[in-house]
């Protein structure tokens, strides 16, 4: 069987993007979409901003202090979700096997492509250039035979970028690729890596499975196998949905139980509705704190029962924060959610070995 053919697809500065085609006395300027207040965090900083290192999830006092002229937007999402849907319109021209990773990214299975067009990098131009034309934004797009290489191809030559890693290609371009780029390879387990010796793809294909495992347990399997060019994972046009939750970053820290337990019921309060909403079943609750030095835990239990109810989830809320010091170290965030799905009748996506007889691209 050939090999897969996978497109990933990443809308540059999604967000601030959209505000400054919306806005053209944003063009050309550092913008980050988000709050400015001192709690406020970035969700997408333009690429303007990028250059003074402000980044998405950063403290909107840390991005200022980067850029002192960076400019605040509030976000639109209803507006976005709107342009994410006519991006997926364009995606649907060319093939059903899409798989969303969030608004403003997706990966499609075009080996066997509606319009029958042979070469994948052809399909990511074509499907660049109607995004531009139709919303005026830019996309990024990677193409290889799997789903991690399209990602980190895409990724690779970011603005509108359009790059193949073809399966001949592969070793070498993961032997170079610096350890920090593999999926799932954070901070905290790159500075581990480094500690071992392992910097790059060359070194990582060093080292043993026995020894991976031994190291990172299961993730240990995949960091082999990336290692390797191996991933199985096909790309799955139905997504079950895993989890609901929410949080909230406060106002101010706080390290006092009513206080805490007031948040506490709030969020639950929150939860409770959006499980109603949802119709989602679930019966692990999940507890996330994050204290003020943004160190962050999360607390979790499982129950026999379904988790939809205020007096069946407060409950065991208070019953995971007694497990939290919080008296030491105050709390800046607070998050409840409920995963564990207990029907997941609607998954339709297939795991397959791929078989690597390489055809063009």
């Amino acid at each position: 069987m050939a090999a897969r053919k996978i497109i990933h697809i990443d809308m540059d500065a999604f967000y601030a993007s959209v505000e400054q085609r919306d806005n053209p006395g944003l063009r050309g300027k550092p913008i980050a979409v988000g709050y400015s207040e001192e709690r406020g965090v970035v969700a997408t900083a333009s690429y303007e901003a990028r250059k003074y290192g402000v980044r998405s999830a950063m403290s909107s006092v840390k991005a200022k202090r980067l850029c002192p002229n960076l400019i605040f937007v509030p976000g639109r999402m209803s507006v976005y979700k709107d342009i994410s849907r006519q991006i997926h319109e364009i995606f649907h021209d060319y093939t059903d096997l899409i798989e969303p990773l969030s608004l403003d990214e997706a990966f499609l299975d075009v080996t066997d492509n509606k319009h029958r067009i042979p070469l994948a990098v052809d399909i990511a131009r074509e499907i660049k250039q109607r995004i531009r034309k139709e919303t005026g934004l830019v996309a990024s797009a990677g193409i290889s035979y799997n789903k991690f290489l399209a990602k980190i191809a895409s990724d690779y030559r970011k603005p509108d970028g359009l790059c193949t890693i073809h399966p001949d290609q592969a070793m070498d371009f993961i032997s170079r690729l610096p350890i920090e780029s593999f999926w799932g390879v954070g901070p905290v387990t790159a500075q581990k890596m480094h500690k071992l010796g392992i910097h790059d793809g060359q070194t990582l294909r060093e080292c043993t499975l026995e020894m991976l495992t031994r190291q990172f347990g299961k993730a240990g399997i995949i960091y082999y196998e990336f290692s390797r060019g191996i991933d199985t994972r096909s790309v799955e046009a139905v997504r079950v949905r895993k989890s609901v939750g929410c949080e909230t970053t406060l106002l101010k820290d706080i390290s006092q139980q009513s206080a805490v337990i007031i948040e506490l019921y709030h969020i639950a309060t929150e939860l409770v509705g959006r499980l109603k909403r949802s119709e989602f079943k679930g019966n692990t609750l999940t507890l996330k704190i994050k204290f003020h030095d943004f160190n962050q835990i999360t607390r979790s239990i499982t129950q026999p029962k379904i988790l939809q109810s205020m007096d069946v989830i407060l409950p065991l809320a208070k019953q995971l924060l007694k497990e939290v010091d919080y008296e030491q170290h105050p709390i800046r965030l607070i998050g409840l959610s409920v995963s564990h799905p207990q029907e997941e009748t609607e998954e339709k996506g297939i795991w397959e070995q791929l078989s690597f007889e390489f055809s063009d691209w």
